[in-house]
């Protein structure tokens, strides 16, 4: 499956299956809403603790698929396996939240 790292794509083996991810705007709206944060800056905030629960990660995977055009739920996503069990699932979640937020880019046009 391609994807395009220019737009803040990733893929991911989950359940088997591979996926492309996709934080888009809403997307991320809708992350907000699911983790009870008030804006982009306190959901960043959040992430960079290091310290993410099961829950975050559902919802972070979730949005992910969803801003890439998947019709999954969270049920079904917390249902999906990771070859490399919970390491997995936190690795997807990292490597899409880079993959969103890029270092050194805060000043980019």
């Amino acid at each position: 499956m391609m994807h395009n790292p220019h737009r803040g794509e990733i893929t991911a083996v989950l359940g088997g299956r591979e996926w492309r991810l996709c934080l888009t705007l809403g997307a991320l709206a809708a992350l907000e809403e699911a983790l009870d944060a008030p804006d982009l800056m306190a959901l960043a905030g959040r992430f960079e603790t290091g310290r993410l629960s099961a829950r975050d990660l559902i919802a972070v995977i979730t949005a992910g698929l969803r801003g890439a055009g998947h019709d999954v739920g969270e049920e079904e996503v917390a249902a999906m396996t990771s070859a490399q069990g919970a390491p997995g699932y936190a690795g997807i979640a990292a490597r899409l939240l880079a993959a969103t937020f890029p270092a050194g880019e805060e000043d980019a046009p």
